[in-house]
């Protein structure tokens, strides 16, 4: 069932289409890297909740929207080894400075426990 790595952002609402063009460029990086899948997704229906929401998860301000995003990999060795050449890898480095408060990002590695798309 592979191995997902997920991703929580506030993104400034004016830097959309600057977000969307890193994410795009990045995506054949990741891939090979050995992730088998990248998905990226902007909020376009999430309330304020009374205890928690993702808008404070990330602490997102005014005229930001949350992106929710994720990358599967075929196992967790896989991600482990792509996160390492991540940080080595200038292609990385080539696409500049992220257009998000990356202090403010939530991620991490999951192991999948269900999955009514996959095979088998």
């Amino acid at each position: 069932m592979g191995y997902v790595e997920g991703f929580l952002i506030a993104v400034p609402r004016d830097r959309r289409a600057d977000y969307e063009r890193q994410a795009r460029a990045a995506a054949p990086i990741f891939m090979d890297l050995g992730a088998t899948r990248i998905v990226e997704t902007w909020s376009d229906d999430i309330k304020h909740g009374e205890t928690t929401d993702f808008y404070r998860a990330v602490k997102a301000e005014d005229g930001e929207d949350v992106v929710f995003s994720w990358i599967e990999y075929p196992d967790k060795a896989t991600r482990d080894d792509a996160v390492g050449k991540m940080m080595e890898d200038p292609r990385f480095e080539a696409l500049g400075e992220m257009p998000f408060d990356g202090k403010r990002m939530i991620f991490g590695g999951f192991s999948p426990i269900f999955d009514t798309g996959a095979e088998g």
